[in-house]
């Protein structure tokens, strides 16, 4: 929510600039592996909403989660553009996932090593300056075809 008392056109762009380095900065650390950046990127009742899956609240389910994909995948993302609401709150990105399958994660086909390239979208919410939310979007029949191919 903006507030009527600060909201001009150069308060806008700054929470714009400030969102969009911000949602930069947590994907560069993902693709560096710098899980302990991605958690500083987030608050800590981040709601992270993830395709097929349920809603994880708070930091540490968010590290659990983290620590899951690290061990079934080694993924990158590529091609990543990002878009920020006016004011700065709501931000979006689709990029294309490359990544490997590296351990069988569970109701899925057997991992063999097998790479795929997947595009995927994200919404988030801001809040603080940290991201307060991430909904994350992505073509699971696709991926289990490209896999179990």
């Amino acid at each position: 929510m903006t507030n009527p008392a600060s909201d001009t056109a150069a308060d806008r762009a700054l929470a714009r600039r400030a969102t969009a380095a911000l949602i930069r900065r947590y994907y560069e650390a993902f693709n560096a592996g710098d899980n302990a950046t991605v958690i500083s990127c987030l608050t800590p009742d981040v709601i992270h909403d993830v395709n097929q899956g349920e809603r994880r609240t708070g930091i540490e389910k968010f590290k659990a989660f983290q620590a899951r994909m690290d061990h079934h995948y080694k993924e990158q993302l590529k091609d990543i553009a990002v878009m920020v609401s006016q004011d700065g709150t709501r931000a979006a990105a689709e990029f294309n996932v490359h990544g490997s399958y590296l351990n069988t994660d569970e109701g899925l086909p057997k991992a063999k090593g097998q790479t795929y390239v997947l595009p995927a979208g994200a919404f988030f919410a801001i809040r603080d300056g940290k991201i307060a939310r991430v909904t994350t979007y992505y073509n699971l029949t696709d991926w289990i075809m490209q896999v179990s191919a």
